[in-house]
């Protein structure tokens, strides 16, 4: 697989996480997003509790937030950065996703990762939450064959009238999911994850890959991890070529010649697509900001 996207290829989203902000401020980003031809994308997350911030601060939830903001624009593709495959059950996670696709008259991709897992060593915000919530934190060995249940029971949702199911965890009896999404064969399918473990899943089944960028790994990290991707799609027989590499840059807006300068190096490792997530608070035109500073003058840099 070649390791270089030309910059005026790279697609383009913006995330808004939905923590310490309100409905309004959310929506006037997406409807404006919604009217920028150079943004492909809108994204929130999936958390039930602030992970920064004050940890009283608001938190809206993701797939009712998607719903509305899907009702609220007409052209960008929009999804959940990523899923978080412990907070709902399989079965009903597809409901859930299938109708949000149907509102926004196919528009979903559906992201979706492990969820909080088990640490060995080291903070984990998850525990906390997970808590509050009433929902037990499995080890990343559990995580893992739960996402790939889930991702069975999803497929067969979207392409099957009728079926059960008998997995390590779930169990499905007589499953009907009418009306079904409005592209045959469901959503795409993004995975965010990085593991060894995790790459395997998403050689087998994504047809996005999605991973931090900087300033959490940089492009040599990031470049590293897509070719241990690379061997497992080889190991199995599928084209490496056919998973689009997407990762998230948290956009620095005192900086935004630094944010270039992370999407430069992220195009160089084989990134063909960013998400900018946007710092709060969403001032101004946020996402006209982010076409004038980042997506123009990136795309208009060559190569």
């Amino acid at each position: 697989m070649s390791s270089h996207t030309p910059l005026g290829r790279l697609r383009f989203g913006v995330k808004t996480t939905p923590m310490h902000l309100t409905y309004d401020e959310i929506l006037r980003v997406w409807e404006e997003a919604d009217e920028l031809p150079e943004l492909d994308d809108a994204w929130l997350w999936d958390h039930l509790m602030p992970l920064a911030g004050p940890p009283a601060g608001a938190v809206l939830e993701g797939w009712t937030l998607l719903a509305a903001l899907a009702a609220r624009t007409t052209r960008l593709n929009l999804g959940l950065l990523v899923t978080s495959n412990r907070l709902r059950a399989p079965a009903h996670l597809g409901k859930i996703a299938t109708t949000v696709d149907v509102i926004s008259r196919g528009r979903l991709i559906m992201g979706l990762g492990v969820g909080g897992t088990r640490q060995p060593e080291g903070p984990n915000p998850a525990v906390a939450e997970y808590a509050a919530y009433g929902l037990p934190l499995p080890g990343p060995g559990e995580g893992l064959t739960r996402l790939t249940e889930t991702i069975t029971i999803l497929r067969r949702m979207w392409t099957e009238e009728v079926f059960d199911h008998d997995g390590p965890f779930t169990t499905l009896r007589g499953t009907r999911n009418g009306p079904g999404p409005v592209r045959p064969g469901g959503p795409p399918l993004l995975l965010g994850g990085w593991g060894d473990r995790m790459l395997r899943v998403v050689a087998e089944h994504a047809d996005i890959w999605n991973v931090p960028g900087p300033p959490h790994h940089d492009a040599g990290w990031v470049a590293a991890r897509a070719r241990v991707l690379d061997a497992h799609c080889e190991a199995i027989g599928r084209d490496p070529a056919a998973i689009t590499r997407s990762a998230q840059v948290i956009v620095d807006r005192a900086d935004p010649a630094g944010t270039r300068a992370h999407v430069h190096a992220l195009a160089a490792a084989g990134i063909g697509h960013v998400v900018l997530a946007l710092p709060r608070p969403y001032t101004g035109n946020a996402a006209r900001w982010l076409v004038d500073e980042i997506v123009t003058p990136v795309r208009e840099s060559g190569d």
